[in-house]
């Protein structure tokens, strides 16, 4: 989706969309094996705790393909490279989304801690590049109201861009919660 969103490339934001059906899908086949792995395996400590943090994260990875499918519709009807606002924070968003999410997940299924602490750190500069677009898009309405339509249209695609980043901490929470046994929220 952030290749979509960097050229105003309409097509790719359609795939992005249809392509969301398909997370969904595979959500619920994780759902299945896990539930079919609790009732007839039975596993007890480590075993369990796998499993069950798949369970957990399977919710905020499938989140990350709304949240993108979102993007994707917000895009697909914007006026493409014509659009009248060009936004560095939000590609760098874009861009900072993109890396936290790969990294949350392989966090996981590397079982690397570490990793996991590295994705809960960039949430600050999530946060902080959010504000940034925020303030950018308020100073392009001020100067040209007939921006403001568009300037919502990229708020919305900030503020999924930043709901990615907490789906990605919440993912790397899991991650430290299947090595340590403690789940906290930071």
């Amino acid at each position: 989706v952030t290749q979509a969103l960097k050229e105003g490339n309409t097509e790719q934001a359609k795939i992005v969309i249809k392509e969301d059906e398909e997370i969904d899908q595979i959500e619920k086949d994780i759902e299945r094996l896990c539930l079919k792995l609790l009732l007839q395996q039975q596993p007890v400590a480590k075993d369990f705790r796998d499993v069950s943090t798949a369970m957990k994260m399977i919710t905020d990875i499938e989140r990350f393909g709304d949240q993108a499918s979102d993007i994707g519709e917000i895009v697909a009807t914007m006026p493409g490279e014509n659009c009248p606002i060009k936004s560095t924070h939000i590609s760098d968003m874009g861009d900072l989304a993109e890396k936290m999410v790969r990294e949350s997940v392989n966090s996981f299924i590397q079982n690397d801690e570490a990793l996991a602490n590295k994705v809960i750190a960039l949430d600050d500069r999530m946060d902080e590049l959010f504000l940034l677009a925020k303030k950018e898009l308020i100073e392009k309405i001020h100067e040209n109201s007939e921006f403001g339509d568009v300037a919502i249209e990229l708020m919305m695609i900030a503020k999924y861009l930043e709901r990615i980043g907490d789906h990605a901490v919440n993912v790397a929470e899991w991650t430290k919660f299947n090595q340590t046994g403690v789940h906290l929220k930071f």
